[in-house]
């Protein structure tokens, strides 16, 4: 069976983008007669807000999409990221990270920083006695890639647009898999929730292309599921930038207020017309 899902943060209203990424994934399982699920990730407690929670629900109602089961909250799910951590530890693939914003900045422009502006891997250096001695220091939890890339092999991930995807992790470095702020990642969570859930096909924002590397490794090192991908063209404004929350991309609730038809928003997007100001591009 077709399973897909949207999988918003709660950090701020919906925008024309994302509507254009649920709509997809949405109709990509109902084509197939499969499962549309919606899933809250929730785990960035300092930006997450309730009222942003009813506020998708409310968005996508107005488009008249609708999901199967209850909303899923990464928030309840804490355990099983954990879970999943202690695994990578367990095979020697995570070290505590004690590197500050402003120490990562530095070394990344020193001569010796890691390429392409990757994190060059300071604290992996560390012996486990002094790196025990500072655990009461905050620290996040990193990857150790080349050693996860050394265990698994070469990989590759399938997109529907793209077809077949070496996947490059290496070129992400140690990625962090438990922030200092938070309990696990982005990579780290939609990795193992997407398994959990059973999410067959993945339809995503070309944005995220280059990240299926990072988690087809996850999947490989914790026996998971590999889905198939989508990744579509991303939503622009006027002057080319993509659709962005933080950029203050219109709001679906301002266009509700304005008297939009949500039904007919959607009829438009799915036929390819796109409102005045909005173009599609690729990433």
């Amino acid at each position: 069976m077709t399973v897909t899902r949207f999988a918003p943060s709660p950090t701020g209203r919906l925008h024309l983008g994302h509507a254009y990424s649920a709509i997809l994934a949405h109709d990509r399982a109902r084509a197939d007669g499969g499962r549309f699920l919606l899933r809250i990730e929730d785990i960035d407690g300092t930006r997450s807000r309730a009222e942003f929670i009813a506020g998708i629900e409310e968005d996508l109602r107005w488009l008249g999409l609708t999901w199967d089961g209850p909303v899923v909250r990464q928030s309840t799910r804490l355990d099983a990221y954990a879970h999943a951590l202690d695994q990578l530890r367990g095979i020697d693939l995570l070290y505590p990270c004690f590197c500050t914003r402003a120490e990562i900045a530095a070394s990344l422009a020193a001569p010796h920083g890691g390429p392409g502006g990757v994190y060059p891997g300071t604290c992996r250096a560390l012996s486990a006695a002094e790196a025990g001695a500072r655990m009461a220091e905050p620290h996040c939890w990193r990857l150790d890639t080349g050693a996860a890339v050394a265990r698994t092999g070469a990989l590759d991930w399938q997109d529907e647009i793209a077809g077949s995807v070496p996947a490059n992790p290496l070129a992400h470095g140690d990625v962090v898999l438990a922030r200092k702020d938070a309990p696990a990642s982005y990579h780290l969570a939609v990795t193992i929730d997407d398994a959990w859930q059973g999410v067959s096909h993945i339809v995503r924002g070309v944005d995220l292309f280059t990240a299926t590397d990072v988690h087809r490794l996850l999947q490989a090192l914790l026996g998971l599921p590999t889905p198939m991908y989508r990744h579509h063209a991303l939503l622009t404004d006027a002057n080319g930038l993509r659709l962005a929350k933080r950029d203050g991309a219109p709001t679906l609730a301002a266009s509700r207020e304005q008297g939009q038809d949500g039904p007919a928003l959607a009829a438009m997007l799915r036929e390819g017309r796109l409102p005045i100001g909005i173009a599609a591009a690729r990433a």
